[in-house]
């Protein structure tokens, strides 16, 4: 598996299932960054930086944890609380930065490799929803995964305990394929429910190096990309909504 920083491009797909069908697909880029690499990563680009207002910056504060604790850190923290074991080695997120002074990421992930190695000992997926504003992560322990970590991928099954969409219930089970081959990267993410696909979310990227010429002809082609995604989430929540498909209240004000 790859521990240095690249760019991965590539497609992202929702395919729901039941009640009723509905899809859609889109370009997207993400940046894959290790943590150790990242304070020096952007030196000498015009339009890219790390803790510094720019076109496009990576902001502490848009990501898991207490701004004031490095993000490695908090992210070994979470890991070591919820598996009992701290990972050794680098520290690599996968995530939308800072552009054009907004960022918003449905889902950022964190690949935390054992020590001296290229083997992953774990991931984190840190959720946000929309219009909640709020956040929630999993971790995922490679010791329990239910496929070979040797092919490079692993499937971990577990119960939704995060509300993220008002047209998705509760009572789900996740199927969360990761997968990372060469220069690729795959994750798809079924929900299930009474045993039966209902929801499948994919994405699959491909790698190309960081260089300043390269990001910055990201910009031109993908300006806005975390608008583009709120955009795209709030759009086909009204297309949703035409096809009747069933709403349910936030669990917190399903309560009252």
């Amino acid at each position: 598996m790859v521990t240095n920083s690249g760019i991965y491009s590539g497609w992202v797909s929702h395919q729901r299932m039941s009640p009723k069908p509905h899809s859609f697909n889109y370009k997207v880029f993400m940046m894959y960054l290790n943590l150790d690499e990242l304070p020096a990563l952007f030196n000498g680009f015009k339009l890219w930086s790390n803790a510094k207002r720019n076109l496009s910056w990576f902001n502490r504060k848009d990501y898991y944890g207490d701004p004031d604790i490095s993000l490695k850190e908090s992210i070994l923290n979470l890991v070591q609380d919820k598996t009992g074991k701290r990972p050794g080695g680098q520290v690599c997120i996968l995530t939308n930065m800072r552009y054009f002074g907004y960022c918003f990421n449905p889902v950022t992930f964190y690949y935390c490799f054992e020590k001296d190695s290229d083997r992953l000992q774990a991931m984190v997926s840190h959720i946000t929803n929309t219009p909640w504003n709020e956040d929630f992560a999993y971790v995922h322990d490679f010791e329990n995964a239910l496929v070979d970590q040797n092919k490079n991928s692993a499937l971990f099954k577990f119960k939704k305990e995060f509300h993220v969409s008002p047209f998705m219930p509760m009572d789900i089970q996740y199927d969360w394929l990761f997968k990372m081959v060469d220069e690729s990267i795959l994750i798809r993410m079924t929900s299930l429910q009474n045993k039966s696909p209902i929801f499948n979310a994919t994405m699959s990227l491909n790698r190309s190096e960081i260089s300043e010429s390269r990001l910055n002809r990201l910009l031109l082609i993908y300006p806005f990309m975390t608008m583009k995604v709120v955009a795209g989430i709030y759009w086909n929540a009204l297309l949703l909504k035409l096809k009747r498909i069933p709403f349910y209240l936030h669990p917190k004000l399903a309560e009252k």
